[in-house]
């Protein structure tokens, strides 16, 4: 399991609420969700979590809207309910102390591939390998479900983005803004890798230069994580 970064400052709820409301509407105006869907949490220290609530459009979600729970899931402040994906975001953030911040989306390009049974998402993009790592497709549970939350395990701990079968995908950071651009880059992975094996079957990295990415990218998130 990842180790929790000691000592980092915190920004203050103001910022985090801010925070908040500015990747939710960049991942609608960037298509990676519609209307009601996609929910983001951060941690607001003390045991407190700022979540998005439930059946808010994320285009238009203020500040004032966002939910406070505790760590188990207890809603603190707010006017609205928390996101119905919460048990997700709880298991996430008690998976990984070392991370600050989830991002749940559907972009449409993941939820497609994950369609596509065993389509080559790895060892072929090394900007993807560097920065991402391991994609992996988790296996599909129903959404709002505490089968979804625990579908994680064993996953979510050495990934920092995963792809939902059927359901989108889910990105980690130290901040909001990096689970943002996870979330940015995968779907753009997916982007290429659909293109690619829509003319053919996508071609792996030469073995030796695959492992080089791999171990690089290990002493990378080693770096980040110890």
């Amino acid at each position: 399991m990842a180790q929790a970064i000691a000592s980092r400052p915190r920004p203050l709820e103001d910022e985090l609420r801010q925070d908040v409301v500015r990747f939710c509407q960049l991942l609608h105006q960037k298509g990676f969700l519609a209307a009601n869907d996609g929910n983001v949490s951060v941690r607001l220290g003390g045991g407190r979590i700022l979540v998005t609530p439930t059946g808010t459009a994320k285009a238009f979600l203020a500040p004032d809207e966002l939910v406070v729970v505790d760590e188990k899931g207890q809603k603190i402040g707010g006017l609205g309910e928390p996101t119905g994906e919460l048990p997700m975001h709880l298991e996430v953030l008690h998976r990984r102390p070392d991370v600050e911040a989830v991002v749940h989306a559907h972009p449409p390009m993941c939820i497609a591939l994950s369609l596509v049974r065993s389509p080559r998402l790895n060892d072929v993009l090394p900007e993807v390998m560097l920065s991402l790592g391991q994609i992996d497709v988790v296996p599909y549970a129903r959404p709002q479900t505490e089968a979804l939350a625990r579908s994680l395990a064993g996953r979510i701990e050495r990934c920092d983005a995963l792809i939902l079968e059927r359901h989108g995908t889910i990105a980690v950071g130290v901040s909001v803004a990096e689970a943002y651009f996870r979330t940015e880059r995968i779907e753009h992975a997916a982007q290429v890798l659909w293109l690619a094996h829509a003319l053919g079957r996508p071609l792996p990295l030469a073995e030796p230069e695959a492992r080089a990415l791999r171990e690089a990218h290990a002493r990378g998130r080693h770096i980040r994580t110890a």
